[in-house]
């Protein structure tokens, strides 16, 4: 699609929509090394937790949500039931449904089937990026041709930054020693793609409380003090967000 739209355009929209698509690029692209970080130690946790090597690929070619898959691992190994893995991965994914509303004045006029292709490449790291640099725009200036262009350039180097490290992870698990403690470092890429999301309040009060309640809940049988983390720190950071928009006002 992207191949198409650039090449098969007029020659000055083309050139725009390559420039701003190789902005993109460069604009994560030092968040990138985080993101491989991050994918060739999910790989590596996949294969590690009982998944076979198709599994595996199937999970991170189709699934392609970090957060999610490192939580429905654990309940894997478990032995936990069907809809208690998929409910899990459903919680932890529900920040994508604000991240949905929040770039929707950006790309509704495109069709229903390019808008899931979107939703599929859309990252925590590209949609912070993003809205930094545009959410400020006026209502009329959103979905332009840079800002189109410049999203689908951070997009996919996310994505060429996690699906081959994944990849990596996933053939060279056999070869990795339990004693590296790559969880730690899967830990400290999350971090380094989470800090920076948290310049606001609301942000920040939500991670603080699931951080808290997680710790309470880690007992919880089926590792189910996740789900109830996310779950509290949403619903503070919402509270949070609400409070502040009704003193403003």
């Amino acid at each position: 699609m992207i191949r198409k739209a650039v090449f098969g355009a007029h020659p000055t929209l083309a050139a725009q929509r390559r420039a701003a698509f190789l902005r993109g690029m460069r604009i994560i692209a030092p968040g990138t090394v985080a993101t491989a970080v991050w994918g060739l130690v999910t790989g590596v946790a996949m294969v590690k937790t009982g998944l076979t090597q198709a599994e595996a690929l199937g999970m991170t070619l189709l699934v392609y949500a970090g957060s999610a898959q490192l939580a429905a691992l654990p309940l894997i190994a478990a032995g936990a039931p069907v809809w208690v893995v998929l409910a899990t991965a459903l919680v932890v994914n529900l920040r994508f449904v604000i991240f949905s509303a929040t770039l929707q004045p950006y790309f509704q006029r495109f069709s229903f089937g390019r808008r899931v292709l979107l939703g599929y490449l859309t990252t925590d790291l590209g949609v912070a990026v993003f809205v930094s640099r545009y959410g400020d725009c006026k209502p009329e200036e959103r979905g332009s041709t840079e800002q189109v262009w410049v999203f689908l350039g951070m997009a996919c180097a996310n994505w060429l930054a996690w699906q081959p490290m994944s990849v990596a992870g996933i053939f060279l698990a056999a070869w990795v020693p339990g004693h590296w403690g790559l969880e730690f470092t899967a830990v400290l890429a999350l971090m380094a793609i989470m800090l920076p999301m948290l310049g606001s309040k609301p942000a920040a009060a939500g991670a603080a409380t699931a951080a808290v309640v997680a710790v309470l809940a880690a007992g919880f049988p089926l590792k189910l003090g996740l789900v109830v983390a996310v779950l509290c720190g949403m619903v503070v950071a919402m509270s949070f967000d609400f409070m502040l928009d009704r003193r403003r006002a």
